[in-house]
């Protein structure tokens, strides 16, 4: 799996310049409601439903043209993106231009190892049309490596843990091969790694055990119907199966986390994205988390945006990028210790933060 080095991003929503953004092993996004940390995610977001043939249906979802084109395209013509990916695998630079409420790629480019070393890019097509042309690439590591990756990209976001959420619900026991960015297949897809991952599964129970420890294990029936759901018992029950409807939301939330962050490192996606982790966890809960984090970030890159203090202060100031909103446009900054260095001394990057120190507050 190729891993994102670098991306330039114009033009798309209120991301108006980001250049050359370096994709570290972990990338803590932090800033006010509306500075546009969710925008930086769904262009991962809106790239991978470009490359898997689903973007003209992804636009109209997003509301057309005009809604994905910083300021519309009164102000805007064009979008552009260039992911740069290291270890040789090439990379993929495209341009995006309204054509009614669709958008549509009016330039293309790939770049093969060869002709990354040399700064160039082979031109895949040129003129209107809204799926990829990759197939005119041909095999070669680009189509192997690179391609894959941004197919999967995926931004994780745990936030509907309602009664009928599809994490509560049953679910295809087939559905297993991912895990879905809503966690809407969460029960399957841990048979699946107690079936073939186990010790990856152990990880995953002892880690959910320290964090709720009322949690005794998951429950898994040796006869399998078409739909489960994710059973589990008490600690102190080991007889009396219960299902998802009786986890709290917090609790549901950190199994998804784990999950996402202790499965084999060939099952993630690179980098992973996970859209404010900290909803409905106790501090001891963060903790844990940025430790996965940590861990995950050692085979994978890791993305997460957050507005929470407690889980910032788990990280290294170079691990934290402010997103501000500064003339109607997203700004991101990474953090630097040599700065900060007196600061440190006394203060945690969240305190920093809550304290407007670092920037990331409210616009006034």
């Amino acid at each position: 799996m190729a891993t994102l080095h670098r991306l330039t991003v114009r033009g798309f929503k209120s991301i108006r310049s980001l250049e050359e953004f370096e994709v570290r092993g972990v990338n803590v996004l932090i800033g006010a409601n509306g500075a546009g940390k969710s925008n930086l995610l769904d262009v991962f977001r809106s790239v991978s439903e470009l490359a898997s043939d689903g973007w003209p249906v992804h636009v109209k979802q997003e509301g057309g043209a005009d809604a994905l084109l910083f300021r519309g395209r009164k102000c805007t013509s064009r979008i552009d993106v260039d992911l740069v990916f290291n270890r040789g695998t090439g990379g993929y630079r495209f341009s995006l231009e309204p054509a009614g409420d669709r958008l549509v790629l009016s330039e293309e480019y790939v770049r093969q190892p060869r002709d990354q070393a040399r700064g160039m890019a082979h031109s895949v097509s040129l003129g209107g049309h809204e799926e990829p042309r990759f197939s005119d690439v041909g095999p070669g590591l680009f189509f192997d490596y690179v391609l894959p990756s941004i197919k999967y990209w995926r931004v994780y976001h745990f936030h509907d843990t309602g009664r009928s959420a599809g994490v509560r619900c049953p679910q295809a026991v087939r559905d297993n091969l991912r895990l879905k960015a809503d966690g809407s297949n969460l029960g399957p897809f841990l048979r699946f790694l107690r079936e073939r991952h186990p010790r990856r599964h152990r990880d995953i129970v002892q880690t959910v055990q320290i964090a709720a420890p009322f949690f005794g294990d998951l429950v898994y029936r040796k006869e399998v119907d078409e739909r489960i759901e994710l059973e589990w018992y008490h600690r102190d029950d080991q007889e009396t199966p219960l299902g998802p409807l009786q986890l709290s939301d917090g609790t549901l939330r950190f199994i998804c986390l784990a999950t996402v962050l202790l499965q084999p490192p060939e099952l993630q996606p690179d980098p992973i994205i996970i859209d404010e982790p900290e909803l409905g966890l106790h501090p001891l809960a963060l903790t844990l988390l940025a430790e996965m984090v940590q861990g995950a970030s050692e085979a994978r890159r890791v993305i997460l945006s957050t507005q929470s203090a407690d889980l910032v202060s788990e990280f290294d100031p170079e691990e934290v990028v402010v997103v501000n909103r500064r003339n109607g446009e997203s700004v991101f900054e990474r953090l630097d210790s040599d700065v900060l260095q007196d600061w440190l001394k006394e203060y945690s990057v969240g305190q920093l933060w809550k304290a407007e120190v670092v920037g990331g507050g409210p616009a006034r």
